[in-house]
Protein backbone atom coordinates (compact mmCIF):
# COMPACT_ATOMS: atom_id res chain seq x y z
CA UNK A 1 0.00 0.00 0.00
CA UNK A 2 1.25 3.51 -0.74
CA UNK A 3 0.02 7.46 0.16
CA UNK A 4 1.03 10.34 -1.45
CA UNK A 5 1.09 12.73 1.54
CA UNK A 6 1.73 16.83 1.19
CA UNK A 7 4.23 18.25 3.60
CA UNK A 8 5.91 21.38 3.65
CA UNK A 9 4.73 22.28 -0.06
CA UNK A 10 5.89 19.39 -1.47
CA UNK A 11 4.35 16.18 -2.34
CA UNK A 12 5.90 12.68 -1.26
CA UNK A 13 5.29 8.80 -2.59
CA UNK A 14 5.46 6.97 0.38
CA UNK A 15 5.19 3.14 1.64
CA UNK A 16 5.03 1.76 5.24
CA UNK A 17 8.93 1.72 6.46
CA UNK A 18 10.21 3.61 4.29
CA UNK A 19 12.73 6.67 5.29
CA UNK A 20 11.71 9.82 3.72
CA UNK A 21 13.43 13.49 4.38
CA UNK A 22 10.84 16.13 3.96
CA UNK A 23 11.63 20.26 5.25
CA UNK A 24 12.54 20.41 8.93
CA UNK A 25 9.59 19.53 11.36
CA UNK A 26 9.55 20.41 15.12
CA UNK A 27 9.84 17.26 17.21
CA UNK A 28 13.04 15.31 19.21
CA UNK A 29 14.21 12.44 17.41
CA UNK A 30 11.90 9.51 18.14
CA UNK A 31 8.45 11.50 18.44
CA UNK A 32 6.07 10.73 16.38
CA UNK A 33 4.55 12.30 13.33
CA UNK A 34 0.76 12.58 11.71
CA UNK A 35 0.44 13.90 8.49
CA UNK A 36 -3.56 14.06 7.66
CA UNK A 37 -3.03 15.97 4.01
CA UNK A 38 -3.21 12.62 1.88
CA UNK A 39 -3.97 13.11 -1.55
CA UNK A 40 -3.75 9.64 -2.63
CA UNK A 41 -3.81 6.12 -1.43
CA UNK A 42 -3.50 2.67 -3.96
CA UNK A 43 -3.08 -0.80 -3.07
CA UNK A 44 -2.58 -2.52 -6.49
CA UNK A 45 -5.10 -2.47 -8.73
CA UNK A 46 -7.62 -0.07 -5.91
CA UNK A 47 -6.63 3.38 -5.80
CA UNK A 48 -8.40 6.44 -4.31
CA UNK A 49 -7.27 9.97 -5.21
CA UNK A 50 -8.81 12.84 -3.12
CA UNK A 51 -10.28 15.89 -3.83
CA UNK A 52 -8.48 17.67 -2.32
CA UNK A 53 -8.01 15.15 0.30
CA UNK A 54 -8.71 11.76 0.94
CA UNK A 55 -11.34 11.30 3.55
CA UNK A 56 -10.64 9.18 6.82
CA UNK A 57 -7.09 8.47 5.81
CA UNK A 58 -3.62 9.25 7.44
CA UNK A 59 -0.01 8.23 7.58
CA UNK A 60 2.01 8.17 10.83
CA UNK A 61 5.73 8.21 11.17
CA UNK A 62 8.69 8.65 13.72
CA UNK A 63 11.49 11.32 13.54
CA UNK A 64 14.72 9.59 12.76
CA UNK A 65 17.03 12.59 12.70
CA UNK A 66 17.72 16.11 12.09
CA UNK A 67 20.04 17.10 9.60
CA UNK A 68 21.45 19.46 6.76
CA UNK A 69 21.08 18.92 3.28
CA UNK A 70 23.83 19.95 0.95
CA UNK A 71 25.24 23.06 0.30
CA UNK A 72 23.85 24.99 -2.39
CA UNK A 73 25.82 27.96 -4.09
CA UNK A 74 24.30 31.15 -4.94
CA UNK A 75 27.13 32.83 -7.19
CA UNK A 76 26.01 36.20 -8.77
CA UNK A 77 28.09 38.11 -11.47
CA UNK A 78 28.19 41.45 -14.01
CA UNK A 79 30.94 41.25 -16.59
CA UNK A 80 33.51 43.82 -16.77
CA UNK A 81 31.82 45.71 -13.25
CA UNK A 82 34.06 44.25 -10.58
CA UNK A 83 30.57 42.86 -8.73
CA UNK A 84 30.78 39.79 -7.76
CA UNK A 85 29.06 37.65 -4.56
CA UNK A 86 28.67 34.23 -3.21
CA UNK A 87 26.50 33.17 -0.58
CA UNK A 88 26.10 29.37 0.67
CA UNK A 89 22.63 27.70 2.04
CA UNK A 90 22.21 24.31 3.74
CA UNK A 91 18.64 24.03 4.65
CA UNK A 92 17.34 21.98 7.33
CA UNK A 93 15.47 18.58 6.86
CA UNK A 94 13.91 16.19 8.91
CA UNK A 95 14.39 12.36 8.27
CA UNK A 96 11.08 10.11 8.92
CA UNK A 97 10.21 6.66 8.83
CA UNK A 98 6.95 5.80 7.58
CA UNK A 99 5.39 3.36 10.23
CA UNK A 100 1.86 2.78 9.61
CA UNK A 101 -1.10 4.41 6.58
CA UNK A 102 -4.47 4.68 7.56
CA UNK A 103 -6.82 4.60 5.14
CA UNK A 104 -10.13 5.00 6.86
CA UNK A 105 -10.73 5.99 10.60
CA UNK A 106 -8.13 8.23 11.19
CA UNK A 107 -7.64 10.35 14.32
CA UNK A 108 -5.45 12.81 15.00
CA UNK A 109 -3.13 12.10 17.88
CA UNK A 110 -4.19 8.56 18.62
CA UNK A 111 -1.18 7.11 17.64
CA UNK A 112 0.79 5.19 20.77
CA UNK A 113 3.04 7.69 23.12
CA UNK A 114 6.78 6.84 22.72
CA UNK A 115 7.94 5.31 26.07
CA UNK A 116 8.74 8.29 28.31
CA UNK A 117 12.61 8.92 29.42
CA UNK A 118 13.11 7.97 33.33
CA UNK A 119 10.84 10.25 35.38
CA UNK A 120 12.66 10.02 38.50
CA UNK A 121 14.97 13.21 39.48
CA UNK A 122 18.60 12.92 40.01
CA UNK A 123 20.12 12.86 43.38
CA UNK A 124 22.65 15.53 42.56
CA UNK A 125 20.29 17.76 40.91
CA UNK A 126 19.04 21.21 42.60
CA UNK A 127 15.35 22.86 42.65
CA UNK A 128 15.00 25.60 40.10
CA UNK A 129 15.42 28.78 41.81
CA UNK A 130 12.91 31.26 40.80
CA UNK A 131 13.39 34.74 39.57
CA UNK A 132 12.06 38.03 41.14
CA UNK A 133 9.24 39.56 39.17
CA UNK A 134 10.61 42.49 36.56
CA UNK A 135 10.42 45.72 37.81
CA UNK A 136 7.67 47.70 36.03
CA UNK A 137 8.71 49.42 32.98
CA UNK A 138 7.64 52.99 34.23
CA UNK A 139 9.89 52.63 37.40
CA UNK A 140 12.83 51.27 34.81
CA UNK A 141 12.43 54.59 32.60
CA UNK A 142 12.39 56.71 35.93
CA UNK A 143 15.85 55.09 37.32
CA UNK A 144 17.30 55.64 34.03
CA UNK A 145 16.13 59.13 34.46
CA UNK A 146 17.76 59.98 37.66
CA UNK A 147 20.90 58.34 36.75
CA UNK A 148 21.23 60.60 33.42
CA UNK A 149 20.06 63.47 35.84
CA UNK A 150 22.91 62.74 38.52
CA UNK A 151 25.56 63.25 35.68
CA UNK A 152 24.74 66.07 34.50
CA UNK A 153 24.45 68.05 37.81
CA UNK A 154 28.11 66.14 39.00
CA UNK A 155 30.87 68.33 38.71
CA UNK A 156 33.01 68.63 36.12
CA UNK A 157 36.18 66.82 35.53
CA UNK A 158 39.33 69.08 35.73
CA UNK A 159 40.90 69.58 32.38
CA UNK A 160 43.44 68.11 31.24
CA UNK A 161 47.01 70.20 31.96
CA UNK A 162 48.21 71.86 28.12
CA UNK A 163 51.43 70.87 27.21
CA UNK A 164 53.74 73.84 27.24
CA UNK A 165 55.34 74.67 24.01
CA UNK A 166 59.55 73.01 23.78
CA UNK A 167 61.80 75.42 24.24
CA UNK A 168 63.83 77.13 21.53
CA UNK A 169 67.07 77.23 21.96
CA UNK A 170 68.93 80.76 21.42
Amino acid sequence: MFAVIKTGGKQYRVTADQVITVEKLIGDAGATVEFDEVLALGDGDNQTIGAPHVEGAGVRGAIVEHKRGDKIIIFKKNRRKNYRRKKGHRQEQTAIRITEIVSEGFKKGAAKAAPAKDATPAKDVKPAVKKAPAAPKSAVKKSAAKKTAAKKTAAPKPAAKAKSAPKAKE
